[in-house]
């Protein structure tokens, strides 16, 4: 029977896609201990999750008003932000099984560096490390890194298909068995079995190889969440995982057969991707439990901390309208197509003026919400699921530990016992867990 898969979302701060996280009364607020994310680690390894995935900004946003101002004080998503691999290397000491997923930008990391990374956390981690892919966005994140303005969208996924080149062939550089170890006879590694790379093409070049052996994923996972026509093409080429965040089950079947139907292209089958779409869940004893949970953490969003935050996301500047202004009025040039898009489609439908909008992104970042009883929400996940809408999902919870001790708790027995979820880990590896080969 086809099971689905679990991935607990994350960022290394104060915040994930909720902005009301930080200020629940049942969030823990050590996101600057390692406590707090071991803690989260464990209790999602007991859930037999997949893996957890940590997103990440390279930038403190400050496109709202061209000013730092309301990032800080309303605590936006950004406004603090560790370096996650460092993050997933301390819930790897005390963790056994689960997956390990780490963003990392094609845009302003080199191919070597970012290869040596993921390499060292796949050996540390016994096999559990995964990197998501992005091209960051916001020229602030260019001129964090020396540079002016941010490449055009479509040119910095180009540029991303020559990245995943030179760091695949850095990853394959060390064959398997190179490492010898013989102590008797004096012989480190075998030299035959590691070669240059020797890379040179538009934007990169690369000698290699690699100074990491061959890991035991082969290569770590790949992950991506492009969501625009030219990300699912990067995705349906590169990706062994994608999140996704649509905003109904509608929306998430169309994007699913949209990118599995763009893998044959390029010589793959449908299941070598598990597309995994977000939903942020509000699980109560009883559906008006559920509901009382979601009213309390929706009331805990200023409007300004959403648009603080999507101004970023959009790289457009919305402290120039009056917040009683419905954002389909407004004239768009910028990037974030994808996300702009689906702005102006809920603010059409539903009459949304910017204030609305801020508040409504600040909930969840617009990803889909489900609210009710263990069974009611294992109801959604499973009727998404059978319709070919998911081969899993990513689960952002509103609060920390607790909407993850809720989900694993209420919701995760309730989808094993429907058959729907495995009841013990069957391999040690994220591609064991994933059902993905070992790259040749």
């Amino acid at each position: 029977m086809r099971q689905m898969h679990l991935a607990g979302f994350m960022h290394a701060s104060h915040v994930v896609h909720s902005h009301a996280l930080w200020r629940h009364p049942k969030t823990h607020t050590g996101f600057l201990q390692p406590e707090y994310y071991q803690n989260v680690a464990r209790t999602l390894e007991r859930g037999k999750f997949d893996l957890v995935f940590f997103a990440d900004i390279l930038a403190l946003p400050d496109r709202y008003g061209n000013s730092l101002e309301t990032s800080l004080q309303y605590g936006t998503q950004g406004a603090v932000k560790l370096d996650p691999v460092l993050v997933a290397t301390t819930m790897a000491t005390v963790t056994q099984h689960i997956g390990l997923g780490v963003t990392r930008s094609a845009t302003y990391y080199a191919p070597y560096d970012l290869a040596r990374t993921f390499a060292t956390l796949d050996h540390l981690s016994k096999g559990r490390a995964a990197w998501n892919v992005v091209t960051s966005s916001g020229d602030s994140t260019a001129q964090n890194f020396g540079l002016e303005k941010h490449l055009e969208h479509d040119t910095r996924y180009d540029r991303a298909d020559e990245f995943m080149e030179v760091t695949f062939k850095l990853w394959d550089s060390w064959s398997e068995g190179a490492l010898v170890l013989d102590k008797e006879k004096g012989i480190f590694a075998d030299p035959a079995k590691v070669d240059y790379v020797h890379h040179s093409g538009k934007w990169l070049k690369s000698r290699g190889p690699l100074t990491v052996p061959r890991t035991p994923q082969g290569r770590p996972v790949i992950i991506q969440a492009g969501s625009s026509g030219r990300g699912k093409e990067f995705a349906a080429r590169w990706a062994e995982t994608i999140f996704t965040s649509p905003l109904t089950p509608a929306d998430m079947k169309a994007f699913y057969q949209d990118v599995k139907s763009r893998m044959t292209k390029y010589g793959r089958e449908p299941e070598e991707c598990k597309i995994l779409p977000a939903v942020v869940p509000f699980v109560g004893e009883t559906e008006a439990i559920a509901r009382e949970k979601q009213a309390l953490h929706h009331e805990l969003v200023h409007p300004l901390v959403g648009l603080a935050s999507l101004s970023n996301v959009l790289n457009y500047d919305l402290s120039q309208f009056p917040l009683d202004k419905p954002l389909s009025e407004v004239e768009f040039r910028e990037g974030g197509r994808s996300m702009f898009e689906q702005i102006v489609k809920l603010s059409q439908e539903q009459g949304l003026t910017l204030a609305e909008i801020g508040k409504r992104y600040g909930q969840s970042r617009l990803v889909m919400q489900i609210v009710g009883s263990p069974t009611q929400i294992a109801d959604q996940l499973e009727a998404i699921f059978r319709s070919g809408g998911a081969d899993g999902f990513v689960i952002s919870p509103a609060y920390i530990p607790g909407a993850f001790e809720d989900f694993v708790d209420l919701v995760v027995p309730e989808l094993q016992r429907r058959g729907l979820f495995r009841q013990e880990y069957i391999g040690s590896t994220l591609r064991e867990h994933l059902g993905l080969k070992l790259p040749i």
